[in-house]
């Protein structure tokens, strides 16, 4: 396991969409082990993580998002990070997908950031300190996506919006955003195969070797202290030197 860095969050709240699973529990624990006070999220009542405390919303609903920021604010007085994690890659060929098909995705992974950042800018200018906001995108904003093109699409849009954002809502916020690669989650056989397959994957990766959810975790960590006090509309990659954009295809070749 890879251990959180060692940042003192103490007296900071912290609400992490999609934070009971894969790259948003490694978020989760990440800030947990910084002192950080946790809020999560998710369209389902799961069991908390430990330490933290837990809503149901679905974030692509505007008025629930507002309404869990103000639950977050009336319970803990303020709101000082917000990870936008919770988001999608559904596979489909886009000469197939149906428009309804396509306003989900988008609707997940750009829509519901900029709902959730809207209402937490609200809390955050009100505050004397300000606020931070990280946006968990991918590396699918910066190249090729064939099968999630709508996916690549919305984290392209989302990377800009950050950037946007980091103007519109300075100085009193920063937004920044993270483009993670492959990442061993749960769900790491069901999208690339098993242990083989994956390994022929890792094979394609520069550092040798797909992410833990908490060193994605420790960049948030990072980005969301005041180490990172001037970075500001910043699009941060976390690919482990960079995933070829046809990794499938490699993985096919060494099989052959």
């Amino acid at each position: 396991m890879v251990m959180a860095i060692s940042i003192d969050l103490r007296g900071r709240v912290a609400l992490i969409t999609g934070g009971t699973r894969g790259i948003g529990l490694g978020i989760t624990r990440a800030f947990l082990d910084a002192g950080a006070a946790v809020v999560t999220c998710s369209r389902s009542d799961v069991e908390p993580v430990a330490g933290t405390t837990h809503h149901v919303c679905d974030v692509r609903d505007p008025e629930a998002v507002a309404a869990l920021v103000e639950a977050v604010r009336d319970t803990h007085g303020r709101l000082d990070v917000l990870v936008n994690n919770a988001g999608g890659a559904p596979y489909a060929p886009a000469a197939d997908a149906s428009p309804r098909f396509h306003d989900r995705v988008v609707a997940l992974n750009l829509l519901a950031p900029l709902a959730l950042a809207q209402a937490a800018n609200r809390v955050m200018q009100a505050q004397e300190t300000g606020g931070v906001i990280v946006n968990i995108s991918s590396v699918s904003a910066l190249r090729p996506s064939p099968g999630t093109a709508a996916y690549g699409a919305a984290k392209a849009g989302l990377d800009s919006l950050t950037r946007s954002l980091a103007i519109e809502w300075a100085p009193k916020v920063r937004m920044n955003a993270i483009d993670v690669g492959l990442c061993r989650t749960g769900d790491t056989e069901d999208h690339y195969g098993r242990d083989a397959e994956v390994a022929a994957i890792e094979r394609t990766i520069p550092l040798g070797r797909m992410a833990d959810p908490a060193e994605i975790g420790n960049v948030a960590v990072f980005l969301a202290s005041d180490l990172a006090s001037y970075v500001s509309g910043a699009r941060l990659e976390c690919h482990g030197g960079g995933e070829p954009p046809a990794f499938r295809s490699a993985l096919t070749q060494e099989q052959q």
